[in-house]
């Protein structure tokens, strides 16, 4: 069992913040120009960032000016440097520590196209549960967002589904980024629609959503997907994004130009955004196209975050 999250049910008072429920994970970016050479060496520039998809949502909406906290499970090995890192990113963080397995671990793998591959090790993240949960940290809070990661482990789908509820409660929307279509195939498009049957808002980028649907034309995954949701938001990647509300398509909103380094968490970069801009009173539309220019200026750097000078 891990400890509570440091400081307690301590929260910030204040109107319209954002709690994110979900993951920090080290991320070990290798950027490599050339193809992976098997059986040898390949040159690649390496460095160590933190991530994770909640984390990273957290770091961008605070970036972008909204006041974001994040509860989330970390190891005992590196829950100080994260700490840290969120704070100087602007997130209130409620880490609970485990003092059983290490902080999750990513490797990104990014080509001379800045695309990436996820090597993967889940560590505290899949630890996260129910037990983590404190009511208190609903105080204040005008939108909630649940990392897709928590529903591929059974004690992550039992936080998810206390979270929604006690939001529901008191009248405040969820929404759910679902992560991962490997691991959505894992655990299987019908449970993963079940789960998060609760949410207002979901933001799958366009594999998930045709993934999620059965839907080669986004667009109609996006309508879809808002007629059981109320909203839904497809990422484009470089060509934009489509928004969705009550089963109709709103927009197709265009890319903002960019030159891209490393794609690392630049999905979750227009979530923050977006969730940022729609804290802020603007609509769908309008927060989509704030969260492309966040995911744009997230692909101009290395690694998943905003720089945070003097982070450590």
């Amino acid at each position: 069992m891990g400890r509570r999250p440091a400081g307690g049910a301590r929260v910030t008072p204040g109107p319209g913040a954002l709690l994110v429920v979900g993951d920090v994970v080290t991320d070990v970016l290798a950027l490599h120009e050339g193809p992976l050479a098997a059986h040898t060496d390949t040159a690649a520039r390496i460095a160590v960032r933190p991530g994770g998809a909640g984390a990273n949502v957290a770091a961008w909406a605070a970036h972008r000016g909204a006041r974001a906290r994040l509860l989330a499970r970390v190891g005992a090995d590196s829950a100080d440097w994260h700490r840290a890192q969120l704070r100087a990113a602007g997130v209130e963080p409620h880490l609970v520590v485990d003092g059983r397995v290490p902080t999750a671990v990513v490797i990104c793998l990014v080509d001379g196209r800045a695309e990436r591959t996820l090597v993967t090790d889940g560590g505290a993240s899949v630890r996260l549960g129910p037990e983590d949960w404190d009511p208190a940290l609903l105080t204040g809070v005008a939108r909630v967002h649940l990392s897709g990661y928590l529903f591929f482990s059974a004690p992550g789908r039992r936080l998810a589904e206390r979270v929604t509820a006690a939001a529901a409660a008191v009248g405040t929307a969820v929404s759910v980024d679902p992560a991962s279509t490997g691991f959505l195939e894992r655990l299987g498009v019908d449970a993963f629609r079940a789960a998060v049957a609760g949410a207002a808002l979901l933001l799958p980028n366009e594999a998930e959503a045709r993934l999620l649907t059965g839907r080669d034309d986004p667009a109609i995954a996006a309508e879809e997907l808002s007629a059981a949701h109320g909203t839904a938001v497809v990422k484009l990647g470089g060509r934009g994004a489509l928004v969705a509300q009550d089963g109709k398509l709103l927009a197709r909103v265009p890319a903002v130009p960019s030159t891209a380094v490393d794609s690392t968490g630049a999905g979750d970069a227009f979530t923050g955004g977006f969730l940022a801009a729609a804290l802020a009173g603007a609509d769908p539309v309008a927060a989509a196209l704030a969260g492309c220019r966040t995911g744009a200026e997230a692909v101009r750097s290395v690694g998943a975050r905003p720089p945070v000078a003097g982070a450590g």
